[in-house]
């Protein structure tokens, strides 16, 4: 099976790609605009595999994308590329609009033109599956859990354009007929995630001393899904899913934020002994527009495609910390350069207090 796997380079992307070339036969075209949140050391086990090309492109770039269709004749193509961090998204919108709506816009229009062009039985087996994110259907209250069916409800920048890239996903398909899949994760957590992130920076702030700030007071809850996890099921989705269908993809791991980073202080306190890292916790004002409560019902994925989490929360956030301490070069890259923990998604409230991290 042939891939374009657009966003190759980032975290969930990486994650794929090392299944892909691992643990199947495709063969995969990377597509990525290689921006900060991209990493090529975390696609380094795969790069030097026969079935492995890294095309460096922006998806809004309509003839680097009908070239790469045209070069690579894919099967299918995986879209995971976007702006993903909601605090950048507050503080600049401009790059999310552009990326995660229009970028989508010309890939399946790129798809269509292509598809459509395909002769059977090539034609037949095509499939665009478009990656998105639990966010584009807002915040829960204390109780329920997100479904298929659950209206969409974005209340960030962020979550505002990948709805909006959902929206154009399932337009493309009811409209022309492109054999569409969506999928909807909860939040992902795992190797190689770029430190803006809640885990990876509280784990990393830990190792060097710093303050772990939270927003608020720690209360909003998040469902976490361990990102080796949700690879396996985007690879489920692609080849075996109803076309025009969608998937929500969780780990039936509901925590607190404050009690996700007590977790990672009990981790560091033992594989890291010599200080209470619990005394590092800092609360903070909170984040314009913070949802309260992401759930996922991943029910749909568990039935119809025999999808199941292999990794409990404990186990998943205990290997995640092992790698970060591990592989210190990684990451140590990354904070002397491009991105050193400070705060983001200030724009609504500029006297916020510098520090404070984001929700996931």
């Amino acid at each position: 099976m042939r891939i374009i796997v657009t966003g190759g380079a980032g975290f969930i992307g990486s994650a794929l790609c090392r299944y892909l070339i691992h643990e199947t036969n495709a063969e995969l075209l990377v597509v990525d605009k290689l921006t900060y949140a991209a990493n090529l050391d975390s696609l380094a086990s795969v790069r030097d595999s026969a079935r492995f090309r890294l095309l460096k492109a922006d998806i809004c770039d309509a003839a680097s994308m009908e070239s790469a269709f045209r070069q690579h004749r894919p099967d299918a193509i995986m879209h995971l590329a976007a702006e993903s961090h909601v605090d950048r998204s507050i503080d600049g919108p401009a790059p999310f609009i552009d990326t995660n709506i229009r970028g989508t816009y010309v890939l399946l229009e790129t798809a269509r033109r292509y598809w459509r062009e395909l002769e059977e039985p090539k034609r037949a087996r095509f499939r665009f599956h478009n990656v998105s994110t639990d966010e584009v259907y807002g915040s829960l209250g204390a109780t329920g859990l997100f479904e298929e069916e659950s209206p969409y409800q974005p209340n960030s920048p962020y979550s505002a354009s990948k709805a909006a890239a959902d929206h154009l996903a399932r337009a493309w398909h009811h409209t022309y007929g492109l054999p569409v899949v969506i999928s909807n994760c909860s939040n992902n957590y795992g190797p190689c995630q770029f430190p803006e992130k809640l885990i990876p920076l509280m784990i990393i702030n830990a190792l060097e001393g710093k303050k772990l700030p939270v927003y608020g007071k720690g209360e909003n809850r998040r469902d976490w899904l361990y990102v080796e996890d949700h690879a396996r099921a985007l690879w489920l989705v692609v080849t075996r899913g109803r076309v025009g269908e969608k998937y929500n993809v969780g780990g039936d791991a509901e925590w607190k934020n404050i009690d996700v980073v007590r977790k990672l202080c009990g981790i560091l306190d033992r594989l890291v002994p010599g200080r209470r890292h619990e005394e590092l916790i800092e609360f903070v004002s909170d984040r314009p527009g913070h949802d309260m409560r992401y759930a996922i019902d991943a029910t749909k994925m568990k039935q119809e495609l025999g999808w199941r989490a292999r990794e409990s929360f404990d186990s998943g956030l205990e290997k995640t910390v092992r790698w970060y301490l591990d592989n210190r070069r990684w990451w140590e890259r990354i904070r002397s350069g491009v991105y050193r923990g400070e705060r983001l998604g200030l724009a609504a409230d500029a006297d916020q207090p510098a520090g404070a991290t984001p929700p996931g």
